[in-house]
């Protein structure tokens, strides 16, 4: 299937790229967090933020950039400390709301649309791992030697963004869910927040010492 178009074993694709998808990491976290603490309609565009954020990775791995990053030491820890600081800087604003005793949403807490898409497109953008994802698998279902390898890698982008898309309405709708019984909850919520707060404090230190 798709093979005149220069895809090579693309099922083998489909079910790598759902196994790396479900792997839980700041993207999908993010995500989750805005759909509980904004709903649906912030999920979905902190959702796009992440959507735009992979389309440009996988450009870039096409083109050859991810792979310069990967091989240039001072490129990649640049890329790799930025994204932990941003991590850091997450976590510790969630959790200094907690100790503070605010929940997002209260007190003036909402944050803007235009803050949550920056917030999804940096943290997609500054993930070296998403790098090293797409140099080490995503080409390797490109076949170099087609006429037109553009087609090939549409196909495969447009594929993991059909299968992020559909694990991230999961993650949007159920912390909708999640937020309605949360609001007569407050001290789980807070320890939620709290939770995922540390959570992205570990993926930064994580990050960090990724070599």
């Amino acid at each position: 299937m798709f093979a005149d178009f220069g895809v090579l074993n693309f099922w083998t694709y489909v079910v790598g790229a759902i196994f790396i998808v479900l792997v839980p990491g700041p993207n999908t976290l993010f995500v989750l967090k805005t759909g509980i603490g904004h709903g649906v309609k912030k999920g979905y565009l902190a959702a796009s933020g992440v959507f735009i954020g992979d389309a440009v990775l996988m450009f870039l791995a096409w083109a050859g950039v991810a792979a310069l990053i990967q091989t240039t030491p001072i490129l990649f820890d640049v890329v790799r400390y930025l994204g932990a600081f941003y991590l850091l800087w997450l976590g510790g604003k969630m959790l200094w709301s907690v100790i503070r005793h605010k929940q997002q949403g209260e007190a003036g807490g909402i944050e803007p649309a235009k803050t949550i898409m920056k917030r999804s497109l940096v943290l997609s953008m500054t993930n070296p791992k998403a790098i090293l994802f797409y140099v080490s698998f995503f080409v390797q279902f490109i076949d170099v030697q087609a006429n037109n390898t553009g087609v090939a890698f549409m196909i495969l982008a447009i594929t993991l963004e059909v299968i992020s898309f559909i694990y991230m309405s999961f993650l949007i709708f159920s912390g909708a869910f999640v937020t309605r019984y949360l609001k007569t909850k407050k001290k789980l919520a807070k320890l939620g927040n709290g939770l995922i707060g540390l959570l992205f404090v570990g993926f930064a230190a994580r990050l960090a010492s990724l070599h």
